[in-house]
């Protein structure tokens, strides 16, 4: 196995959903580490920089550590498990999803259940079954035995869904590709880092919190003050049925997209076009995408203090926020590339124009 493989499918392994994210940042540590000095705020998000030139400008390079789960929020007299979501789930993608619950004595497998389709009445049948009828079975018979395994209510829940190659070796299935896949290419950019000059100082960033507000790139974005700020986070894929080039622009094997807008973020016009000169010089492919009913870590990145030019980047990936994501491993390589393009071409001068552009 490779190494930018190896470090995704750890990254993958680590459960951290929004809030319990230790798990993955102690992963992203221990990557990072040998590249660069590490410094932890107070919520929980990591943060590691190397400098180039002292006097430089301050980048960011920044994803986000968490994945959507569950959150235990009361044990039934019969050993069941209520929840509630930590970030965005389609309710229809959770029925029958297997499930690890992460206790005080580690984790214990389930799977989503609810009332099984042969017992449910014709108008039960045309309805999308609602996330407040399902539970969580992992095989107690008690309130009793469930404590005694070291679940209480407050407990985080993962989806089971290891790194997993496909029958095309070049597409990876996993859980929580976003944004593993983020902090992966961060690490990775860093990694290329070492040895090699660069006309800055630059900050690799795992966030806490995005899934439920974009919490962690509040804090993490007060620590460093950047001067630019790069979200690295994926894009949706449109490239399966169903889904036009209106809804989504960008395709698996195709190279990174660079997101034009979203619900928290218009992409700054000047950094835009220089990431899509940038792309253009070095033979990197570049598509677009476009995300009206969501946000990133990007939204709260650009309006901190007096305002930090900021763009979005990542690799397209098919259905996100479920347990079985798509991503193409050319499209991860091609998003490290490009970065480190932009790296080089970010020195004083041309943030001086960034700044002063819209």
């Amino acid at each position: 196995m490779d190494a930018m493989l190896q470090l995704f499918g750890d990254l993958i392994a680590a459960p951290g959903p929004s809030g319990y994210e230790g798990a993955v940042r102690e992963v992203m540590r221990r990557y990072l580490e040998p590249i660069g000095e590490i410094e932890i705020d107070y919520l929980g998000s990591i943060i590691a920089h190397r400098t180039g030139k002292p006097d430089g400008p301050r980048v960011a390079l920044a994803a986000h550590l968490d994945e959507i789960g569950l959150l235990v929020t009361r044990i039934t007299d019969d050993g069941f498990l209520k929840f509630q979501p930590l970030g965005g789930w389609w309710d229809h993608v959770l029925l029958g999803m297997r499930v690890e619950v992460i206790g005080r004595n580690g984790p214990i497998i389930g799977v989503i259940g609810a009332k099984p389709p042969h017992i449910l009445s014709n108008d039960e049948r045309s309805r999308l079954v609602e996330k407040k009828t399902m539970y969580i079975d992992i095989g107690a018979t008690s309130r009793d035995e469930v404590v005694a395994w070291g679940v209480r209510p407050g407990d985080p829940v993962v989806p089971v869904g290891p790194l997993t190659p496909m029958r095309n070796p070049d597409l990876l299935m996993a859980k929580a590709i976003d944004n593993r896949v983020g902090c992966a290419i961060v690490v990775e950019t860093l990694r290329r880092l070492v040895g090699v000059t660069h006309p800055n100082i630059i900050f690799g960033v795992g966030n806490v919190q995005e899934e439920v507000g974009l919490r962690g790139a509040a804090t993490t974005t007060y620590t460093i003050q950047p001067d630019i700020g790069i979200t690295i986070d994926t894009a949706i894929a449109g490239d399966t049925p169903g889904v036009g080039p209106d809804d989504a622009m960008s395709r698996l094997g195709q190279g990174p997209a660079l997101l034009l807008i979203d619900g928290s973020l218009i992409a700054h016009a000047t950094l835009r076009h220089l990431v899509i000169d940038v792309a253009a010089e070095e033979g990197i492919p570049l598509q677009f995408d476009l995300m009206p009913g969501g946000g990133t870590d990007g939204g709260r990145m650009h309006i901190f203090g007096k305002g930090v030019p900021t763009v979005v980047i990542g690799p397209p990936v098919r259905y996100i926020h479920s347990a079985s994501a798509i991503v193409h491993r050319r499209d991860i390589e091609q998003t490290v590339q490009l970065l480190l393009a932009l790296i080089q071409r970010l020195n004083s001068e041309t943030v001086r124009q960034i700044r002063q552009g819209m």
